[in-house]
């Protein structure tokens, strides 16, 4: 008797000790939110080793962008979204791409991977859309970023199959805009209350006034029953120099000051371009050479020296899946996207990944709040999945990163009536002294390049 009591004590306690997870939260409780990297298309990394050809830079863009045909993308990313079906969506790399017929006409857009995107959601029956402001229908959350400008003769490429319609000639001159932004299932636009976009201070200078890589931030409050809560999507720069503190660094540390006055339910997801290793020791493995040991940070995954870090001890909690493991390792694609990279995929294997993913460069993090229901990981699989297309006669990712979702809990709060504080809205460097120079250096080269022409 006394041993039946003592097991029905041991198998009640048990029990009262199991943890109670929240996956039963009312739907009007919680928010599901995806972050994913579209991909723009090309890998700038290598066109910019091929500068100052900047045709030739330009030529290898352009090729590869088309041969990573986006209209062929988006309809499998929109699919991603319509199985998922989060509330919110942030984006980084929405890339527009504009050509220009020659020095006088005005820019005409070719690409659109935004408006593609969201065209293609409204087939699947589960539809987004770009936040708006209602006092405001041009006021939005695509953030512009970087630019490269479409500059004759300089930017020209080659492509009569594109050019022929539009501007009745094989070649024009084009470039990129490229941004994150923020996109709302359309049964969730109404519950849109506030949005806004800022910029970082800290850029990153290829060629000064030419190309600046400019980076931001958008953001937008979701009301969700009786709570209202925060939503932002950013991409920290990638680029890096040796000895230095990256730009990444900075941008978060800005971030992180511009947020920590918001009491609201906050989450902020894209791609941190931070691998919680960085900076890597010089030993440590690197396919995808991201920051290393240096004067500027010489201590090996220094936390001053991550954004992942720097968001998890400013309070920041990670809600997708776990950064350690290597089946989450969310970037490692080709340029081309047609498998994992040649160069990375036997590292990757060594690490614990079978689809050449090397790096984690892609979080959402909550503050304030944040009970996680469920997280996964999408995309991050190949020669099958949602996402895989077929390009050409092989089998090509979505983009060059894997995606993440997860849905989160909100507290049992009411604060959805409540006047809250804008983030703040840091504006682009003004016109300078570089400007003027560029605007002059290029006047002369075009002179100089029209003129020995006309001489042949």
């Amino acid at each position: 008797m006394r041993r039946k009591f003592a097991f029905l004590l041991l198998t009640a306690f048990s029990l009262a000790s199991l943890p109670v997870f929240p996956a039963t939260a009312s739907p009007d409780k919680k928010i599901t939110v995806m972050s994913r990297n579209i991909y723009l298309g090309a890998d700038v990394g290598v066109a910019m080793k091929l500068l100052p050809n900047f045709p030739a830079a330009a030529q290898f863009m352009w090729d590869q962008v088309r041969a990573t045909d986006f209209t062929k993308r988006a309809p499998k990313l929109a699919a991603e979204f319509a199985a998922a079906k989060p509330d919110v969506i942030g984006i980084q790399e929405a890339t527009i791409w504009y050509c220009k017929k020659d020095l006088w006409s005005g820019k005409v857009e070719v690409f659109n991977f935004l408006n593609t995107l969201v065209s293609e959601t409204k087939k699947t029956g589960v539809g987004y859309s770009l936040a708006r402001a209602s006092s405001d229908d041009r006021k939005t959350t695509f953030n512009p970023g970087y630019s490269i400008a479409a500059i004759p003769y300089l930017t020209k490429v080659i492509d009569p199959a594109t050019f022929q319609p539009i501007f009745k000639q094989n070649s024009a001159s084009c470039g990129f805009t490229i941004g994150d932004a923020l996109l709302v299932r359309d049964d969730r636009l109404k519950d849109v209350v506030a949005i806004g976009t800022s910029e970082y201070d800290a850029t990153y200078s290829i060629i000064p006034a030419l190309m600046t890589i400019y980076r931001g931030y958008s953001w937008l409050d979701l009301k969700n029953d009786n709570t209202r809560v925060r939503i932002v999507t950013t991409h920290l720069e990638s680029i890096w120099d040796k000895d230095k503190v990256p730009n990444s660094v900075l941008q978060a540390k800005q971030l992180i000051k511009d947020l920590e006055s918001t009491n609201l339910p906050l989450v902020v997801m894209g791609d941190f371009n931070a691998d919680p290793r960085d900076p890597r020791s010089a030993d440590a493995p690197n396919p995808g050479d991201q920051p290393v040991v240096g004067k500027a940070c010489p201590k090996a995954s220094d936390h001053g020296c991550n954004p992942y870090w720097l968001m998890r001890d400013a309070g920041f909690v990670n809600v997708s899946p776990d950064e350690n493991d290597p089946k989450n390792f969310s970037w490692g694609a080709t340029a081309l996207l047609n498998g994992p990279d040649p160069l990375r995929a036997a590292e990757a294997m060594k690490m614990g990944n079978d689809f050449g993913f090397t790096d984690r460069l892609d979080y959402i993090f909550t503050k304030n709040f944040g009970v996680r229901i469920s997280s996964e990981m999408v995309g991050n699989t190949w020669p099958t999945g949602i996402s895989i297309w077929d390009c050409k006669t092989e089998k090509c990712f979505a983009t060059d990163h894997a995606g993440i979702v997860a849905a989160i809990e909100l507290p049992a709060i009411s604060n959805a009536n409540g006047e809250f504080k804008p983030l703040p809205s840091h504006a682009r460097s003004p016109f300078g002294i570089w400007h003027l120079i560029l605007v002059l250096a290029v006047t002369v080269m075009i002179w100089r390049f029209a003129h020995s022409r006309r001489a042949r």
